[in-house]
């Protein structure tokens, strides 16, 4: 598949109309439409459908939406890496990758103090699960992931160093008129008989895991496509949700939290690969510790102890570091 036909669709999407695409790339409209065309022949599905103002994409069309603009813009960095080292100013660009939550406010906020103490610097910034993180850190495509072990959890791999930041509380968001709304640490039972949104397994895993403990089973009725999505769902009252409690500074204003009495917890990580490490990723590690104490100063220092205490966490003989929260999150043993 050529990239100029996958640019052409992503334009389309944005635009939400042929004709303006088609003069945005210079192209007729009948040029355009051939090539969405030839592309829906190629992956065998509909990508686009139209409606009284224009086209939108199909669910398919906007699964495949989101990784080709994730391919162009990699391809983009590709050709401008290639350019400097013809041009003589190649500068190794820092790849970080981070859960959404993350991606957020902590890791931008690291890499803002970061770039305070070292200057000019070229990153990039790529969102994702800890899973594809993981792997993406293995494959070489990041420099540095921030990571979560909730659950499958995160596998032990000798090719990566693993850094503890601490542990982040999970809170309940809720509409702005709920009627928890303002009302402090509430027992998870308060919300029974609540109607539920989740975007991904493991965040579903924990409230399902924590509805159990606390006697019901939780109504996860509707399900988002990401993050952004589960905040809408709440935001216009469908629905209530269990959100990482480091995400709550960088909430939409039409939606509030509530902590819950004994919350579900994360441990959050950074992972590295141990071979040909980036200059900057040990400096940003101290600027990523830093940043997560400042949001969760009484959970960043140390991870608890199986009786709930606060103790250092002893080294693997692979130099990865295993805390008691490990233990409890691993794929096998999650609960």
């Amino acid at each position: 598949m050529e990239l100029t036909v996958w640019q052409t669709f992503v334009t389309v999407c944005r635009l939400g109309s042929l004709s303006a695409a088609a003069a945005e790339l210079n192209h007729t409209q009948s040029a355009v439409s051939r090539q969405i065309a030839g592309l829906e022949r190629q992956l065998g599905v509909a990508l686009m459908e139209r409606h009284a103002r224009g086209v939108r994409p199909t669910p398919a069309g906007e699964v495949f939406r989101r990784h080709a603009l994730a391919t162009l813009n990699e391809a983009d960095r590709a050709v401008r890496a290639a350019r400097d080292v013809r041009d003589g100013a190649f500068d190794r660009p820092l790849a970080v990758g981070a859960t959404p939550s993350l991606a957020a406010g902590i890791v931008p906020e690291a890499i803002r103090s970061l770039l305070e103490r070292v200057g000019s610097l070229r990153w990039s910034l790529l969102p994702g699960l800890s899973e594809q993180l993981h792997n993406r850190v293995i494959a070489g495509d990041l420099d540095i992931a921030v990571v979560t072990d909730a659950p499958p959890g995160l596998p032990h791999d000798p090719r990566i160093d693993r850094r503890f930041l601490g542990i982040d509380h999970m809170v309940v968001v809720l509409p702005v008129d709920h009627p928890q709304a303002g009302r402090g640490p509430v027992h998870m039972q308060t919300l029974a008989h609540q109607i539920w949104a989740e975007d991904n397994d493991g965040s579903a895993a924990l409230l399902r895991q924590h509805a159990a403990r606390a006697g019901f089973s939780a109504r996860i009725d509707l399900t988002a496509a990401d993050l952004l999505g589960k905040l809408a769902l709440v935001a216009t009252g469908h629905a209530i949700a269990l959100i990482p409690g480091v995400l709550t500074c960088a909430l939409r204003t039409d939606v509030t939290t509530v902590g819950l009495v004994d919350p579900p917890t994360r441990g959050v990580y950074t992972i590295t690969p141990r071979r040909d490490p980036h200059p900057s990723a040990a400096s940003l590690l101290d600027q990523l510790a830093t940043a997560f104490a400042s949001v969760r100063p009484a959970q960043a220092a140390h991870p608890p102890t199986e009786t709930g205490a606060h103790a250092a966490a002893p080294a693997l003989h692979d130099g990865i570091t295993e805390t008691p929260h490990d233990k409890l999150c691993r794929p096998e043993e999650s609960i």
